[in-house]
């Protein structure tokens, strides 16, 4: 039986989050004097549709992962439903809906550097969280890491597994996570609405 070594602790989620925020608040104060070059209207409800639907995939990827993880975090390797296809599917649909954020306020530009922000940040996260499961589980996790993808899925892999695990606990947070995605619809519409009353106008973006 593997023998876990307590040298390395898991990642502490409460920096991620902190830092996540911290990014896009920063980002928001120079997007309130950026103006989107994409003014015509099919171009806009275009990329706004797209943000949309990131968004909704954010929310529903999370709950769907959570119904997977529920209350096994750090308990054992979870190897079925979209842990079958990426080892940290929360993070990939966090990354989904930040570039949808991104979408919602017209801007490829916005949108790839809300989306690579976050990759970056929750990628290094991911690492430091392997590095605890690696001393936790040993090579039943290297095996685990060797087949999936860390954060980017590989669809062909998926496989349902037995079945999913409700933890009203797990469940609780991750709507608070939720509602913070949901946010972002808000929060575009007023950023548009100090534009159009030309309240925040400055540089263009793309």
């Amino acid at each position: 039986m593997f023998k876990p070594a307590l040298a390395v602790r898991p990642a502490n989620q409460r920096l991620r989050i902190a830092t996540l925020r911290l990014f896009f608040v920063a980002a928001l104060i120079p997007i309130l004097w950026g103006v989107p070059v994409w003014q015509a209207v099919p171009v806009q409800a275009l990329m706004r549709t797209a943000g949309s639907l990131c968004i909704v995939a954010a929310v529903l990827g999370r709950f769907w992962a959570i119904l997977y993880i529920g209350g096994r975090k750090n308990a054992q390797v979870m190897q079925t439903g979209p842990y079958s296809i990426c080892r940290h599917p929360l993070y990939f649909f966090s990354t989904i809906g930040a570039t949808g954020f991104g979408l919602l306020l017209d801007s490829l530009l916005l949108a790839a550097l809300f989306g690579l922000g976050a990759f970056t940040i929750l990628s290094a996260t991911a690492r430091r969280e392997e590095d605890y499961l690696r001393t936790m589980f040993g090579p039943a996790y290297e095996d685990y890491a060797g087949r999936v993808p860390r954060i980017l899925p590989r669809p062909s892999l998926f496989r349902a597994g037995p079945g999913m695990m409700l933890n009203l606990n797990a469940l609780r947070t991750n709507l608070a996570d939720a509602l913070v995605f949901v946010a972002a619809f808000p929060v575009a519409e007023t950023i548009g609405a100090l534009h159009d009353a030309g309240l925040a106008r400055g540089f263009r973006i793309f």
